[in-house]
């Protein structure tokens, strides 16, 4: 939104903006914090289970920072990925099968102790009421 103009034709000088490492430098009370693409929670990289927190908690959307080892923050992308399904691994762990929105980049990524549960089993479910979305991803094989 523009400033207005003062009456008489004089505008006030802008003070600069102070200086914001506090907030958002490293070691700082956001240093270990990223926002969620999806439903804009502040979410913790601190995460029970995984060593690298690379979804929301909450709604499990994620973003394209990973390129090919968890945690090294290689992709150039940066683009929004979408929760499609779960996944077990022959060890009982499950994982979240990720799509990137911009690059159509497959990902497999840990479920942490914190995420919400309600929205694990209506990922799990989800093929099972959607099959469309199986069939998309068979015909893309």
């Amino acid at each position: 939104m523009p400033r207005r103009k003062k009456p008489g034709g004089r505008q006030r000088a802008r003070r600069p903006q102070r200086h914001k490492n506090v907030l958002h430098g490293q070691g700082g009370h956001r240093g270990h914090d990223f926002r969620c693409v999806g439903c804009r929670l502040e979410v913790s990289l601190d995460a029970p289970g995984t060593t690298h927190r690379n979804h929301c908690p909450n709604c499990l959307a994620s973003r394209h920072v990973d390129r090919r080892i968890p945690g090294d923050r290689a992709a150039h992308c940066h683009g929004r990925m979408e929760a499609l399904s779960m996944s077990v691994r022959p060890d009982g762990e499950w994982v979240i099968i990720h799509q990137c929105l911009s690059c159509g980049e497959l990902s497999a990524n840990r479920i942490a102790g914190d995420d919400n549960a309600l929205a694990l089993v209506r990922l799990a479910l989800k093929p099972l009421r959607d099959t469309s979305i199986a069939h998309r991803t068979l015909l893309a094989l």
